[in-house]
């Protein structure tokens, strides 16, 4: 296949990639190299991407796989950081207690995601922020639909009792 129909289709998944990565990686550096690196193994190895196959699900396999073979994905980074906020338009409503409030609350679920094993995190994202398919995530994973279900089922309850304090 031609690289100029590999940057037709693969390009407008960048952003959804990084977002990913990032939430894997834990750092805007990190992530950027993963990315990178997931473009150019998906590059190098288009010629043997079957069409009319899911690209986005191949895409998101790669990252994976490049992710767990890394330094970062060895390491399995238990932390997540929040974006920052900066940009976000602040209602006039908004008391400092309650702005204070809200990212307390913010933090409790973001490290309670962090605190989750890579492939419960890596499934709950995967269906929940990129709203990926149980088959899609199946295959991106390269794990049977019911391995989906249940990971999705677990991380589901570990963030639940992590939310309610452990309970």
């Amino acid at each position: 296949m031609e690289p100029e129909f590999f940057e037709q289709m693969a390009m407008p998944l960048f952003d959804q990639l990084y977002n990913f990565a990032h939430w894997l990686t834990g750092t805007q550096t990190d992530a950027e190299d993963l990315v990178q690196e997931t473009y150019a193994r998906a590059l190098k190895g288009f010629g043997s991407f079957a069409a009319g196959t899911d690209l986005r699900a191949w895409m998101y396999r790669i990252l994976r796989n490049t992710f767990l073979t890394s330094r970062s994905g060895l390491a399995a980074k238990r932390t997540v950081p929040l974006d920052d906020d900066a940009d976000e338009p602040v209602s006039e409503e908004l008391t400092p207690e309650l702005l204070l409030l809200r990212e307390e609350g913010r933090a409790t679920v973001m490290n309670a995601l962090a605190a989750l094993p890579v492939d419960s995190r890596e499934v709950l994202l995967l269906f929940e922020m990129e709203e990926m398919s149980y088959r899609e995530i199946a295959e991106v994973l390269s794990v049977p639909m019911g391995t989906v279900m249940s990971r999705l089922a677990r991380a589901r309850k570990m963030m639940r009792r992590a939310l309610e304090g452990g309970r």
